[in-house]
């Protein structure tokens, strides 16, 4: 019966939509043909002696190309009496018109004949944008609907897009006072921003926040039929439409700063990254309109941009709604609202210093500086982004016709020098040259002392071409390039046995630029210095090797680091998922057997939802242990993110009160963004089992040479002689990695009296990293 249930909701829902759709569709073509059927032309005007007197064209350009002047008499519009077109009494402006008689001053009369284009800012503003926003919008409520499971939440981000999108195109038809379109746009508003209201609350709930406005929103629905309301009565006593004009302005700005004040205090109370985003990319859009339209004209009765110059900037939401409807995806954004700051704050500086310029040579008025500012500041926009892309798919001709090789060194240097095998070393080398210099037949030879032979350690390739002079191979220097017939011949390595060297087969067809040949000799240098590093760690790993085989015991902090700790994460992992993962698959098997062998068809579907729900669970988890084994964030986006997204994670399962900060930290040494991540991780951890403390505090503080970590909690505390004789593979975890990068790790813990933790790292070597003491309590210093 209560599957039933649900599948009658599910239907009532699905009606539901389409209905809105059915709507949608009905308004939107009936705006946009009241929008078609007349062109804009809003001319204000002025009963003097019984004759309406031009006083101002809107569109003042189209007003001279037309021969209509200030003071020109208006006597007919569209064939009516200008005293009997219905709005000019109470609003002494011409709205719209096909034709119009006017009587010049000279006592010519002139006869306008208006067609759209002829104004192709009211035709482009007014009538083509908004189309295209309208089927947009459209396309991606389908797309949602089609691709997205029906949630409350992504129907009320739906409907949110059609009112909103109904508001915009309903703004033309409305500015020619039709009297069913100013209903629509006056209901369609405040509707709008009644439903994102509704829809942050619910979001709220989503992301387990606690709702900081009125718990009953279905009390505000009541706004938009009240404007409706007062809207019928405007056409009835149309003399006081003006007033119930800024009576809905007035409610629209109130709503809207309430969702304003909604985000902005649940950003600062929660720190979450949904909400900053959801600020960002859905509330944005509506500030042009309200700090340039409608608090002006509120206050002085004069907008700095028209409306709908303003409006334009609606569009942006349906494509902000394709990724804040997906949390997974909220991360991702932060990566592209960072980039399209670094374009924003480039193009508006731009566009500034040139309205400037035009400002100073050129006589042009507001409203025409005004639309040069958007098309500049939007066509910015788009060029650096076409730049960006076009500069990336063409790299290889900027750097190499330019000569970059500052920058090809770094990136080739820190590519070869995370190899710790010198033939993975060699090769990887062979490979950089082959992509910087652009050249395919490169290869390494070693040159024996002791028979004089040369031959070819790259077996990848063959050596048959030509014959290399040992006379010159055996007197090359370090650092030595020497150019041959047919090769470039450069010294990498020397040990007692053998030289290698880099051979490059130019064919005599390529040469190599002063600037490559530095680039390659700088090189070399760096690749030496690897080999001969690399060297020292594979014999210190084979005397390890022999001294365990000489001694035939085992080395006891080999056997912790590689041995102990990874049974003991192994160990931790599998349990883990022999608890969640596991169990959930087996019920999801238990449960995908009884369906096989269901004899009540009507039960499967709503079984088959809620297997779905599991497997969907499921898949999560599975997720989050592999984020916790390889942190995703943490290579695409960087330190921040990850952390945030992990500190998120931790305050929804906390008890406690977490307080942290985080500075942007810039590290040579990428690997110290991982040790980082790890410390978190642990420390958080540890508070969530083992504090039970009511506030914890981590703050990652940068510092000149490196970074410190500083973390305190008031919750039940240790002794520490226990941890030493429980051997906590937690602490000694955190105070190995930090000494494995010369850190210094300092920790002071009493029973009932909490726990505090000190770590500080430089990038730079320190001759004792025991030696950091500056907790104000006493400290213990754990020892390997």
């Amino acid at each position: 019966m209560f599957r039933k249930w649900n599948l009658v909701l599910t239907l009532i829902k699905e009606k539901w939509f389409w209905l809105a759709v059915g709507i949608y569709l009905t308004l939107g073509f009936y705006v946009l043909y009241v929008t078609y059927s007349t062109p804009f032309v809003s001319i204000k005007i002025q009963e003097e002696n019984g004759q309406w007197i031009i006083k101002e064209p809107y569109y003042k350009e189209w007003a001279t190309d037309q021969k209509i002047s200030v003071g020109d008499i208006v006597i007919n519009v569209d064939g009516v009496k200008v005293d009997e077109v219905s709005n000019i009494t109470y609003d002494s402006k011409i709205r719209a018109a096909n034709t119009l008689e006017i009587l010049k001053q000279n006592g010519e009369i002139l006869y306008v004949q208006i067609n759209h284009l002829d104004i192709p800012q009211q035709f482009y503003y007014l009538f083509f944008f908004p189309a295209c926003f309208f089927f947009l919008t459209l396309l991606i409520t389908f797309y949602l609907k089609i691709t997205q499971k029906g949630t409350t939440l992504l129907n009320l981000l739906m409907y949110f897009m059609l009112v909103i999108s109904i508001a915009y195109v309903s703004s033309g038809a409305s500015g020619r006072l039709d009297n069913l379109s100013m209903i629509i746009n006056r209901g369609s508003m405040l509707l709008c921003l009644v439903i994102l209201i509704h829809f942050l609350k619910k979001y709220f709930s989503f992301l387990n926040l606690k709702w900081i406005f009125i718990k009953n929103i279905s009390i505000l629905y009541v706004l938009p039929l009240i404007a409706i309301f007062i809207s019928i009565i405007s056409i009835i006593f149309p003399k006081i439409n003006p007033l119930f004009s800024t009576v809905i302005l007035w409610t629209f700005f109130i709503l809207l700063i309430s969702n304003l004040s909604i985000l902005i205090v649940g950003y600062y109370r929660y720190k979450s990254s949904q909400l900053k985003l959801l600020l960002i990319s859905v509330i944005t859009p509506f500030l042009p309109f309200l700090f340039l339209y409608a608090v002006p004209v509120i206050l002085f009765n004069q907008y700095v941009i028209s409306a709908d110059i303003c409006s334009l900037f609606l569009m942006l939401i349906p494509y902000s709604f394709i990724f804040t409807q997906l949390t997974e995806r909220i991360f991702d954004m932060e990566y592209f609202i960072s980039r399209l700051r670094y374009y924003f704050n480039f193009s508006f500086g731009f566009t500034i210093w040139l309205l400037i310029g035009l400002y100073l040579f050129a006589d042009l008025s507001i409203s025409r500086m005004t639309e040069i500012f958007f098309f500049a500041f939007l066509s910015l926009m788009a060029l650096f982004y076409i730049k960006e892309r076009i500069d990336y798919r063409k790299r290889k001709i900027l750097f190499s016709t330019k000569g970059d090789y500052i920058h090809r060194l770094y990136t080739t240097v820190e590519s070869i020098g995370r190899v710790v095998k010198i033939e993975d070393l060699l090769e990887r080398f062979v490979q950089e040259v082959v992509v910087q210099l652009e050249m395919e037949s490169v290869y390494v030879l070693t040159y024996d002392f002791q028979t004089h032979q040369v031959t070819l350690t790259n077996k990848s390739k063959e050596y048959t071409q030509h014959q290399i002079d040992e006379v010159l191979v055996e007197r090359l220097g370090l650092g030595d390039i020497k150019k041959t017939d047919h090769f470039y011949i450069a010294f990498i390595h020397q040990d007692v046995n053998y030289k290698r060297i880099l051979v490059v087969d130019h064919n005599k067809t390529i040469y190599l630029k002063d600037e490559e040949l530095l680039w390659l000799e700088l090189l070399l240098l760096y690749l030496n210095n690897f080999i001969e590093n690399t060297k020292m760690v594979e014999e210190l790993l084979n005397q390890l090797k022999h001294m365990k085989e000489a001694d035939n015991r085992q080395l006891p902090w080999l056997n912790k680091l590689l041995w102990l700790r990874f049974e003991e994460e192994k160990y931790q992992l599998a349990q883990e998922l022999h608890d969640t993962i596991l169990q959930e698959q087996l019920h999801i098997a238990r449960e995908m057997d009884v369906l096989m062998h269901a004899k009540e068809k009507e039960e499967i579907p709503s079984k088959l939802i809620k297997l779905h729900e599991h497997m969907i669970i499921s898949l999560n988890d599975l997720r989050g242990y592999c984020e916790n084994l390889k942190p995703p964030l943490l290579d695409t986006l960087g330190l921040n993110a990850a952390l945030e997204k992990l500190i998120q994670k931790i305050h929804k399962r906390a008890k406690f009160v977490l307080i942290y900060t985080i500075d942007r930290l810039y590290l040579e040494d990428e690997r110290l963004n991982l040790m980082i991540y790890r410390l978190f991780q642990e420390l958080l951890n540890n508070a969530l089992k083992h504090s039970y403390a009511n506030t914890v505090e981590i703050h990652l503080l940068g510092t000149e040479e490196g970074f410190q970590i500083l973390y305190s909690d008031d919750g039940v505390g240790c002794n520490i002689d226990d941890i030493l004789l429980a051997d906590s593979m937690g602490i000694q975890g955190m105070q190995e990695r930090v000494q494995a990068f010369n850190g210094k790790f300092a920790l002071d813990s009493k029973v009932g009296e909490g726990m505090t933790i000190h770590i500080r790292v430089s990038e730079t070597q320190h001759t004792n990293p025991y030696a950091y003491r500056t907790l104000t309590r006493p400290t213990y210093m754990i020892r390997g």
